[in-house]
């Protein structure tokens, strides 16, 4: 399952519509539509993407909301908990190092974005996205913000940025997004591996960057909501048999399995025509020899003794 977890929401709902039929045409199954919040949260936070959209979605896609954060006040951070009961996905996207910092270390996040066309201050470090990875948050590289844009410095910051972070977590715990605002720039899942492959990142790893990384932070951002401290989740099992018509289906099964032992002539195969069994049946076995000497010897010996009184 191919997933684009960054697509930007917008009230036009044609537009909309148009990218969303081209992300299922381009084989795309899980698609997440961004709200982005700069500045300081609302003190009423409720999310502008409807549960039902204003339009027909594809059967086989599945529609996620998100919410991207602007990292600049640490202040307001502390209502970040409050967002994750109206979207399925919180994503942190710091303006500098010490926010970037900030996010990898304590923020309760699932997704780190970073706006890879514009130069950082300082390289980054293993320590600190190490430390995010480990949390279980993803990376997320957004790839359409360098195809799109006309300054040559954003395609060039973005390279850069992409190769040094692929070079410094190793290839792990990285997905790739889209990002765009138009169809134009959207591309293929194959595209986006070839992409990878040109950044330094392998295959194997550029194909998990599109469907097993993103589905991990999907299914991990659902267990933190649904579950018992991300932990246990109870699963609805069925409901249990009415025990009366179990007990009649039984009968039914033990007198159908008793027709299903008796022959045609509604005996059982160990029973005879009179309905004993066959181990019980008397049959007349042949007398032996040594047997019939012995049975004439008595006979003789009367004979004579009643020869021996009439004379």
């Amino acid at each position: 399952m191919f997933h684009d977890l960054n697509v930007p929401w917008t009230d036009a709902t044609r537009e909309l519509q148009r990218t969303v039929a081209f992300l299922d045409l381009l084989g795309y199954d899980v698609v997440a539509l961004t709200h982005t919040y700069s500045g300081k949260l609302p003190s009423d936070i409720s999310s502008p993407v409807p549960a039902t959209l204003p339009f027909p979605v594809p059967p086989r896609m599945r529609i996620l909301r998100r919410c991207n954060i602007f990292l600049t006040d640490s202040a307001s951070n502390f209502r970040i908990p409050h967002l994750q009961q109206h979207y399925d996905l919180v994503a942190a996207r710091p303006t500098d190092d010490r926010t970037l910092q900030q996010a990898c270390m304590s923020l309760d996040v699932d997704i780190i974005s970073l706006d890879l066309t514009r130069r950082f201050e300082s390289h980054f470090k293993f320590p600190t996205l190490g430390m995010a990875i480990s949390r279980g948050i993803k990376i997320e590289i957004c790839y359409s913000q360098g195809i799109m844009s006309s300054d040559p410095a954003a395609k060039r910051n973005l390279i850069t940025n992409a190769t040094q972070l692929i070079r410094v977590t190793r290839g792990r715990g990285l997905i790739f997004s889209s990002e765009a605002k138009s169809v134009l720039g959207i591309r293929a899942p194959s595209d986006i591996i070839n992409l990878a492959s040109v950044w330094g990142l392998g295959t194997e790893r550029g194909k998990d960057g599109l469907t097993k990384e993103p589905r991990s932070v999907v299914e991990f951002a659902r267990l933190k909501r649904q579950s018992f401290k991300g932990i246990v989740d109870i699963v609805y099992g069925g409901e249990k048999p009415v025990q009366t018509s179990t007990a009649g289906a039984k009968d039914k099964q033990g007198g159908q399995k008793g027709k299903a032992n008796k022959n045609q002539n509604g005996k059982r195969p160990g029973e005879n025509m009179d309905g004993t069994p066959l181990h019980e049946t008397k049959v007349d076995k042949p007398v032996s020899k040594r047997q019939q000497a012995k049975n004439k010897k008595p006979k003789v010996q009367d004979v004579g003794g009643d020869e021996k009184q009439s004379s």
